[in-house]
């Protein structure tokens, strides 16, 4: 089975920057405060996106 880091990547970073950029967007100040108190999580994410998007470009296969 072919693990796809690529798509899991780019899908973490997605998420991750979503969590981080939706405080501004929101307009219920209760709303803001939740999701802005998980921008820990919206980093982690974003991380986690960048280290499997960094596995799938060293684990494929170099041509020459």
């Amino acid at each position: 089975m072919k693990q796809n880091f690529l798509f899991r990547g780019i899908a973490c970073i997605v998420i991750g920057l979503a969590v981080l950029l939706a405080p501004g967007f929101l307009k219920s100040p209760g709303l803001q405060e939740a999701v802005g108190g998980s921008s820990l999580v919206g980093w982690f994410a974003v991380v986690l996106g960048v280290a499997l998007v960094a596995v799938h470009l060293l684990r494929r296969p170099r041509k020459r």
